[in-house]
């Protein structure tokens, strides 16, 4: 069965170009973005892979590590690296999982059980479905979970834009309405009542009967 929002993250102990981790000792008491390659030497991936170095920074900022995975060994992640960096002029500084068994990917339901246990001889394409991203919270639950096509290249822009809101979110009683971004008006939810709503906010604006806007909450 696929993971779901608020299912746990599977835990697991893999190989990476850091050294042996335990996932969910990992993680720590922060965010965790795993995000999934087909296979190494690939031209989108090693894109997203450079960029994402480049956003290191933004997701520590916002407490959270990042982690790429791909159904090859380790030794092929550090060949990689340097195309990577040669692309992108960022050095990637993160960890990247091996996966030669395809147990994580199965684990994280990116590939079917029959897939077999070996990533020798399998294509790009026989692994197309391992390209997924998790956002796994401090509670080691999933918070979102997405997947592209391999012609795709992903927007990571993105994945902090949604990070920030399933932080804020979490904070606070609000939702974030659609093209939100730090600063814009957030939504007051359900469960806050009007009162309530003043007492946490400070004011709201009825914009329809079901839906009340209040000014970004923020700490202090």
């Amino acid at each position: 069965m696929s993971l779901r929002i608020n299912d746990t993250a599977p835990d697991f102990k893999a190989d990476t170009t850091e050294g042996a981790i335990s996932f969910h000792d990992w993680i720590g008491d922060g965010y965790a973005v795993l995000f999934s390659h087909p296979k190494d030497f690939t031209p989108v991936c090693t894109t997203e892979l450079g960029y994402m170095a480049g956003l290191k920074a933004d997701f520590a900022k916002r407490n959270a590590k990042i982690i790429g995975i791909s159904v090859d060994p380790v030794e092929n992640h550090h060949k990689w690296k340097a195309d990577i960096e040669t692309l992108s002029g960022n050095k990637v500084d993160y960890p990247m999982i091996g996966d030669p068994t395809l147990a994580i990917a199965k684990l994280f339901d990116m590939l079917p059980a029959t897939a077999g246990d070996s990533s020798e001889g399998r294509t790009p394409a026989d692994n197309a479905t391992v390209r997924s991203v998790f956002v796994i919270g401090p509670d080691k639950k999933v918070k979102l979970t997405l997947t592209y096509p391999m012609s795709t290249g992903r927007n990571f822009d993105e994945i902090l834009r949604a990070l920030d809101s399933i932080q804020l979110t979490a904070k606070y009683q609000v939702a974030t309405p659609v093209q939100w971004k730090q600063g814009d008006d957030v939504i007051v939810t359900a469960a806050v009542s009007d009162e309530d709503a003043i007492k946490r906010f400070g004011s709201f604006e009825r914009v329809l009967p079901y839906l009340r806007k209040t000014k970004q909450p923020t700490a202090g």
